[in-house]
């Protein structure tokens, strides 16, 4: 029997440095691999078919959903991406743990869809940590910072839907830390877990006290 490798799917707030973990495990093993995703979007100057993306019809895209041939999907400013279903099965049959960065509603159609995958969420250091990447960009404006604030707050709600959490700190502990748990070595995130809490009363002071303008009601 062939061995199937699992998918790792790797969620986090913004200012976490999720995109970094995703490049460098893909960049520094060959048993990580990106899959190619679809989209209804057009291919913008240099994109390939099927290397950036698999270029849909808005039709085509529709009737895949019809036949379940994604993994997860989702409407993203009017253009719908998803996860190629059979593309990730035959990564794993190869033995390659396929990595998604996404988000939470996407990480919970994967585990319906491959009960197998590796759920794993991100928490920055600090929220004062995140909240310097956030600013330190430098390209988005306060409404644009209050915004990422906001799904924060939704996306630490999920976080006891997650197998493991762990915290990005030091980049290459984190790396080794995720290695470990796709290989099985890695302890119960009980400390982690018990910080988002503490987290999410943070940003929401945050959010009241200076992007009050910019948001209703912070929970």
């Amino acid at each position: 029997m062939t061995w199937r490798a699992a998918p790792v799917v790797l969620v986090a707030t913004s200012g976490t440095g999720k995109t970094t973990l995703a490049r460098k495990l893909v960049e520094e093993s060959d048993r990580f691999v990106f899959s190619t995703s679809a989209t209804t979007r057009s291919p913008r100057h240099g994109e390939r078919e099927g290397i950036d993306y698999h270029f849909l019809s808005p039709a085509e895209f529709e009737r895949r959903v019809a036949a379940d041939e994604f993994a997860e999907w989702a409407e993203v400013h009017g253009r719908l991406y998803g996860t190629p279903r059979r593309e990730m099965e035959m990564a794993a049959e190869r033995g390659e743990h396929v990595v998604l960065d996404i988000d939470v509603q996407g990480a919970l159609q994967i585990r319906e869809a491959l009960p197998e995958a590796k759920l794993i969420f991100v928490l920055p250091p600090s929220v004062g940590i995140m909240m310097a990447r956030l600013k330190g960009r430098g390209t988005e404006d306060p409404a644009d910072i209050a915004r990422r604030l906001c799904s924060a707050l939704d996306e630490l709600r999920a976080i006891f839907e997650f197998d493991h959490v762990v915290v990005n700190d030091d980049l290459r502990e984190c790396l080794d830390e995720i290695r470990r748990i796709v290989d099985g070595r890695g302890p119960p995130p009980e400390a982690p877990v018990q910080d988002a809490d503490h987290f999410r009363k943070e940003i929401a002071r945050i959010l009241r006290d200076e992007y009050g303008e910019y948001v209703k009601d912070p929970q």
